[in-house]
């Protein structure tokens, strides 16, 4: 299926295979097992595996947000009332992280910085020894200047820019209060002086003719600004630049990546293509242009493989978001009803754990991954593969050993 080589960073079968995580998983295969076969019996469904917890968070701090963007895939779910309890908030990461927490994201939903404990939640993970990734907009870089000495080698800081122009940025991202790209730019020479151990990348959603968010919001395309963006991002000292295709809400509330809007769609991927080369010839030993895993399917031209899915989507146990909203089952669909795994405060005690085990169980089973990630170019498709094809018998378990830890636990 595959015609190329899926980046590291979202291999994530083989982040399951890492030795440390190796019995994690032979346990999950082992409680689906029991599972299925308690269903044929007609027994009450096991339990999940004593003291059974995800491996990777994304954790939205906030739903606020101080940006209007209009390609925001999250615009409907913004500057809600939902806000969390701090302290259920820290007592639910510590059940998380005594469960096998390994890493964490903060993204999605809101920019992060803007939660008023945001420094008090990277610097309680540092110390627990979880890998913290940052998703930022940039506009508060003082909060990410203050909390850079505390992070370490694997983790690292994204900042969603998207342009290449001043112009094209204020367009695209309409920030309540006046910041500029250079300024955000700025802050990342300082920010590798902080800590020269962390990468810190420039994220580029490219948006193309067509592109639509919902009626009447104009979308700016923005392929004509790749190769200005990534000798920005050079100038500036990111360690790389990471280009990714612009996603939508499917009716169903899924993100997809439309490419029945994509005008002249041979044309745009073919612009695409030449940007890209042309800003691969800015690469140094230090600096590195990337394409996500999305994009590269979409160039070249088999992501409709990436839409297969099993029935069961497995890596709901490994991976989860929290959100002031809930906690869900996946990105993808992040604030829609049907993915809602628990409430907010689904780890905040012992028996609020013993509930939300239930509830996980019944998720597994009845959310159908196979129809309602039917248009989703899934990041985790090879990884919820290999566990199917481990629990029902039709992957050999003497093929597929432990793999040397490379710790990267970002799922």
């Amino acid at each position: 299926m595959q015609s190329f080589r899926i980046e590291d960073r979202h291999d994530f079968a083989s982040k399951l295979r890492q030795e440390s995580e190796f019995g994690r998983m032979q346990a999950y295969i082992n409680w689906q097992r029991a599972v299925r076969d308690a269903k044929v019996k007609g027994l009450e469904a096991p339990r999940m595996p004593q003291g059974w917890g995800p491996l990777s968070l994304n954790l939205d701090l906030t739903t606020a947000c101080n940006y209007a963007c209009t390609h925001c895939i999250d615009w409907d779910m913004l500057n809600s009332r939902a806000k969390y309890d701090h302290e259920i908030l820290m007592k639910s990461l510590w059940n998380l992280i005594e469960r096998g927490l390994r890493s964490v994201i903060l993204i999605g939903g809101g920019e992060p910085t803007l939660y008023p404990k945001f420094g008090d939640v990277v610097r309680f993970l540092k110390e627990h020894e979880v890998q913290v990734g940052i998703v930022s907009n940039g506009s508060r870089n003082e909060k990410i200047c203050e909390i850079a000495p505390v992070l370490v080698k694997k983790d690292w800081v994204r900042f969603s820019l998207d342009s290449g122009t001043e112009k094209t940025f204020a367009a695209m991202h309409q920030p309540k209060k006046p910041i500029g790209l250079e300024k955000i730019c700025s802050f990342v020479p300082r920010i590798r002086e902080l800590n020269p151990l962390i990468a810190v990348g420039f994220s580029y959603i490219i948006v193309w003719g067509g592109a639509e968010r919902e009626a009447h919001v104009k979308i700016i395309p923005n392929i004509g600004e790749m190769v200005a963006a990534a000798k920005l991002a050079r100038e500036h000292s990111f360690t790389y630049i990471s280009f990714k295709p612009f996603l939508t809400r499917h009716p169903d509330g899924a993100e997809v990546m439309d490419t029945a809007a994509v005008l002249q769609f041979n044309e745009t991927v073919a612009s695409i293509r030449e940007a890209l080369s042309e800003a691969k010839l800015l690469e140094t030993e230090g600096f590195k242009v990337v394409e996500s895993t999305n994009l590269r399917v979409l160039l070249e031209g088999n992501w409709r493989d990436y839409t297969r899915q099993p029935h069961m989507c497995h890596m709901m146990a490994f991976r989860q978001v929290l959100s002031p909203l809930g906690l869900y089952n996946c990105p993808a669909h992040r604030g829609e009803t049907k993915a809602r795994m628990g409430d907010p405060t689904s780890y905040r005690d012992e028996s609020s754990i013993t509930e939300f085990e239930r509830s996980t169980t019944r998720m597994l089973e009845t959310f159908d991954a196979m129809h309602e990630c039917r248009e989703v170019t899934c990041l985790y498709h090879s990884a919820n593969h290999m566990l199917e094809g481990l629990i029902d018998g039709t992957l050999n378990a003497a093929d597929v050993e432990a793999l040397p830890d490379r710790e990267d636990y970002f799922l």
